[in-house]
């Protein structure tokens, strides 16, 4: 059983070099996201991969960091922060691992208003990408 340390270890490494691959097997078939701008959380693995594919393009890159982190002994909290567009993206990632070191629950929340809005229309841009992309 993996601890919250290497879990996170895999997922910091997938943050610096995003891995299609290595994401969807971190993955748990039955996983939930819960993003900042979708009411309902989304459940299972092609839709939670759809969503954090499609944020390794909007929301990594250059000056994306992650500045703080909270970990008990299945879960962590990420702080992150970034500027895009001029405009300061600042918000916590919460990521639930199971005892086999897959990634069972994922949320996001983002400050300030503007950079929901802004992230809100480019990761529905993003989406509608990554779906009409053959598989």
């Amino acid at each position: 059983m993996p601890t919250t340390a290497e879990n996170l270890a895999r997922w910091h490494a997938h943050i610096k070099n995003p891995n299609h691959q290595a994401l969807w097997d971190m993955l748990h078939p039955d996983c939930v996201f819960e993003s900042p701008v979708v009411h309902t959380p989304q459940a299972g693995r092609e839709i939670v991969f759809s969503y954090l594919a499609s944020a390794d393009k909007v929301l990594d890159g250059d000056g994306f960091t992650y500045h703080g982190e909270w970990l008990n002994a299945s879960s962590a909290i990420l702080e992150f922060a970034n500027t895009i567009n001029g405009i300061k993206v600042n918000g916590i990632d919460m990521i639930t691992w199971n005892d086999a070191g897959q990634i069972t629950h994922f949320k996001v929340m983002v400050r300030p208003l503007k950079a929901i809005q802004m992230v809100h229309q480019m990761m529905g841009e993003m989406l509608q990408k990554v779906a009409s992309q053959p598989a």
